[in-house]
């Protein structure tokens, strides 16, 4: 289990912007939807363009790279972190101070994630190819080095990059049309119906299209800890995801209905709901059911969830999250998600153990982990810290992932800046023995530290 509040993943606070409606206007919550338990998961996967030739070179169908850059001969990556540069770099732009948050796009940022994620596990099965052979044939493998290359690379400009960027065969632009393509089949269906754009026939019409038509389906607790139903272009292929991922759906969707979707987090849940400005009437029952529960399904009928006891006026109290909390909890469960997997070979391992246990272990026995899960969550983690950099507790545990990695450097920095920010001086206390006993461990000559090699297990 990840040690760590839900406050050090960031907060579901503040105004999901859409485009206006003429009496929508409101606040949030989080959202489940109402489909039959027991139809199975769909089991189509994403499949893996792979090759015959267990050795893949940087090619369009091993990473994610930018078309232009495929056209010409270009040095090959010597890190995962050339790799992923670029991606970071987007996503770095999309979510900026400068950038007004209305203006963001959640969708197109989380595909931009999901691209970083997909070259750096690309690159890692290359590299483990190669080592693989470099073993057989008793050769040195000369590639451990971790130095950056200095290169410099050009990349598109923001303005192409939407066309450029390849996942899983698609583009971006390619994608996201994938969500254009949702929102003209509910107007398709809404024409049928031969109704108006009221907000319950428009949501009626989403869930109609989402998981009748198109067949889409919520993951059932058992596979939550599957990466790809965490990804939003994984769920728009296999049409299989997490709950959260379908209020993402859903937001989008909606937007370019003209219909605003506001949400929040309640409890363990993500909620989400029209915006309006008298929310009583998102609880007012119709045909069976209140449009509140329409959108968010059975959890609002469950006396075990907290939605259930939501009322129009508890709505307002709620903080309404933004678009870059919305792209934040997303980050936080992949952090969650990652790291579970990474520390499934040791049961009850959690982020901050070692600072429990600094009189009884010596801090260089590590714990037996998942080391691809645990650059993944890193990568969560960092982009993460992006969005919220005063986030103490998320600057230590991604501090923490660092030691586990044996990154000695910057588990160092990373847990440094969180002293100096801590509020509990308790824990500042422990955190600066931990340092200190980093600090003596690096400057060990047969110290595991400071690479950057990575193998899967």
């Amino acid at each position: 289990m990840l040690c760590v509040s839900s406050s050090a993943f960031g907060h579901a606070s503040a105004a999901l912007t859409s485009s206006p409606l003429s009496r929508f206007a409101g606040h949030p919550t989080t959202l489940r939807y109402d489909h039959d338990p027991r139809r199975p998961c769909s089991t189509i996967r994403i499949q893996k363009r792979l090759g015959r030739n267990p050795i893949r070179t940087a090619s369009a169908s091993a990473y994610p790279l930018f078309l232009n850059q495929l056209k010409t001969e270009s040095p090959r990556p010597k890190t995962y972190k050339e790799v992923t540069k670029p991606f970071r770099e987007i996503f770095a732009r999309e979510i900026s101070a400068q950038s007004k948050d209305s203006d963001i796009s959640i969708a197109k940022v989380l595909l931009y994630i999901a691209a970083e994620d997909e070259a750096f596990l690309a690159f890692n099965r290359e590299m483990d190819a190669l080592s693989f052979v470099r073993e057989k044939e008793n050769l040195q493998d000369r590639s451990d080095s971790v130095e950056e290359t200095g290169q410099d690379q050009s990349y598109p400009s923001k303005i192409d990059t939407d066309e450029l960027l390849q996942l899983d065969g698609k583009s971006i632009s390619e994608w996201l049309g994938e969500l254009d393509a949702i929102s003209k089949e509910v107007e398709a269906e809404l024409v049928s119906r031969d109704i108006g754009c009221h907000s319950v026939q428009i949501l009626e019409a989403v869930n109609t299209v989402l998981f009748e038509s198109r067949g889409f389906e919520r993951t059932s607790k058992s596979l939550t800890l599957d990466p790809k139903y965490s990804y939003l272009h994984s769920v728009l292929n296999s049409r299989c995801g997490t709950a959260f991922l379908f209020s993402v759906i859903y937001i989008e969707v909606c937007q370019r209905l003209g219909l605003p979707i506001v949400g929040a987090r309640v409890g363990e849940e993500f909620l989400i709901w029209p915006k309006t400005e008298n929310p009583e009437e998102l609880f007012s029952v119709t045909s069976g059911q209140s449009l509140f529960a329409i959108i968010n399904g059975r959890c609002v009928d469950d006396p075990g969830s907290m939605a259930s006891d939501l009322t129009g006026k508890s709505l307002l109290d709620l903080d309404v999250a933004t678009n870059r909390d919305i792209i934040g909890i997303a980050l936080a469960n992949l952090i969650r998600v990652h790291w579970r997997r990474a520390s499934k070979p040791s049961p009850g391992l959690m982020l901050t153990s070692p600072l429990s246990q600094l009189n009884n272990n010596s801090i260089s026995n590590f714990p037996l982990l998942r080391p691809q899960d645990l650059r993944l969550a890193i990568a969560a983690a960092e982009r993460l810290l992006i969005l919220e950099p005063l986030n103490w507790r998320l600057r230590r545990d991604l501090g923490m992932m660092h030691y586990y990695v044996r990154q000695s450097r910057e588990a160092i920095q990373e847990l440094s800046i969180c002293i100096a920010f801590a509020f509990d001086e308790e824990e500042a206390k422990v955190l600066t023995l931990f340092v200190e006993k980093l600090h003596l461990l690096s400057s060990l000559k047969s110290s595991p530290f400071g690479s950057d090699r990575l193998a899967v297990r």
